[in-house]
């Protein structure tokens, strides 16, 4: 067995150097409090016996009693079976000794946690704020890395909401000033043909119904095409319906002298497998179109990650947010946007046309996301924290 013993100023400190020097297969036997800092004896080749566990039990800190009671666990009655018995295989110790890693790299980051919440407990309390508005960890992480020291909770906070509000990308409107071809895409449900609909009613209210065509290339949706048309002759503006691509190409082109072209499409889901064709086919149509995907505020986390990497492949240019009066937290679809680097131009949240639909506002975004997690009742717990969390304390201090 490989052992070897390691110094820092903190447990993270000393699991760096671990796996820096050892590897990520490394098993720690035990850790206590030195002068300057924290001693942690780790192992290669670790061959879990008592008589190689027994420094680590005696060891006072938790995440050697953690594992003391884990070997006792693998070895029942204090004698480890030997090879090839029928005690345990090969691969039943290499699962239990997955299983104690976990439990030990779950210890030290408890103990990191608590000593970040001891150090630095402005941080640590942004931190859960941080937490509790569904903020992914990453960006959590990386909000409170920025922030000066010394400073109070209150401006603490500001701070950290004002580099949210830094990290959301968001683009100003230029299709009611400048005009375009954008095709809405999005899965089913988001609110593609309401956006479309207030985007529209924007545009007649402030130039009249001069300019604007509406496109529908949703064959699929019962009542869409009518749908358009309906809302074509609403507005007093031309409506247009076609399913193959070969017939977008070519009203496309006969809407050439048209400032503004909206077009509205099937409703898709992010796993059906040939979504990159259709989207392909709509993309390809026209050499200006623009693909600008509508997303849901009320969608859980992954479901927003999952959609804005499929529908990624036809180079999206922004993000329209809808439903935003149904979210119960924004975190999580402020985060996807955030990994995505897809700016937000449009924001809705209600059924009111075109009331309801207003420019998107990262600072705006912010409030509203802090105060859905006040409203909600949100907690973020102490496990939760250190699991998150406990890793990375030593860059957060």
């Amino acid at each position: 067995m490989n052992m070897r013993r390691y110094v820092g100023k903190d447990m993270a400190e000393c699991l760096r150097q671990i796996r820096d020097a050892q590897g990520p297969d490394a098993v720690i036997l035990s850790t206590r409090k030195v002068e300057g800092g924290v001693e942690v004896v780790a192992a290669m080749d670790f061959d879990l016996q008592p008589a190689d566990l027994a420094p680590a039990a005696a060891a006072d800190t938790t995440a050697s009693v953690a594992l003391a009671e884990l070997a006792a666990h693998v070895a029942p009655g204090g004698a480890r079976a030997a090879p090839g018995t029928t005690g345990g295989s090969a691969e039943d110790m290499q699962s239990e000794l997955r299983s104690l890693r976990r439990l030990l790299e779950g210890q030290l980051a408890t103990l990191a946690w608590n000593d970040l919440t001891r150090r630095a407990p402005v941080q640590a309390e942004v931190l859960t704020e941080l937490t509790q508005m569904g903020l992914a960890n990453d960006i959590a992480a990386s909000i409170i890395a920025d922030l000066p020291a010394r400073l109070d909770l209150q401006r603490a906070q500001h701070r950290a909401r004002a580099v949210l509000a830094q990290k959301i990308p968001v683009a100003a409107d230029r299709w009611l000033t400048g005009g375009g071809r954008v095709a809405f895409v999005g899965p089913t449900g988001v609110g593609k043909s309401t956006a479309i609909a207030k985007l529209a009613a924007r545009w007649v209210l402030e130039r009249g119904p001069q300019g604007l065509a509406l496109v529908s290339t949703d064959g699929v949706r019962f009542g869409a095409q009518e749908q358009i048309h309906n809302l074509g002759r609403l507005l007093g503006v031309p409506a247009h319906a076609v399913e193959h691509r070969r017939e977008l190409e070519q009203l496309l082109a006969d809407l050439a002298d048209v400032p503004l072209v909206l077009i509205d499409t099937a409703g898709t889901s992010q796993r059906d497998l040939r979504l990159g064709a259709k989207l392909e086919a709509i993309a390809g149509s026209h050499p200006a179109l623009e693909m600008a995907l509508v997303l849901a505020a009320s969608a859980q986390a992954g479901a927003a990650e999952e959609s804005l990497a499929r529908f990624a492949s036809v180079r999206l240019s922004c993000c329209l947010l809808t439903k935003l009066d149904e979210a119960a937290s924004l975190g999580g679809v402020l985060s996807a946007l955030i990994h995505a680097r897809l700016p937000l131009t449009w924001v809705s949240e209600g059924q009111r046309i075109p009331e309801d639909l207003v420019p998107a506002r990262a600072h705006q975004l912010v409030v509203r996301a802090v105060t859905l997690a006040e409203k909600s009742g949100a907690s973020a717990d102490e496990d939760l924290l250190q699991r998150r969390f406990g890793g990375l304390a030593h860059a957060l201090a």
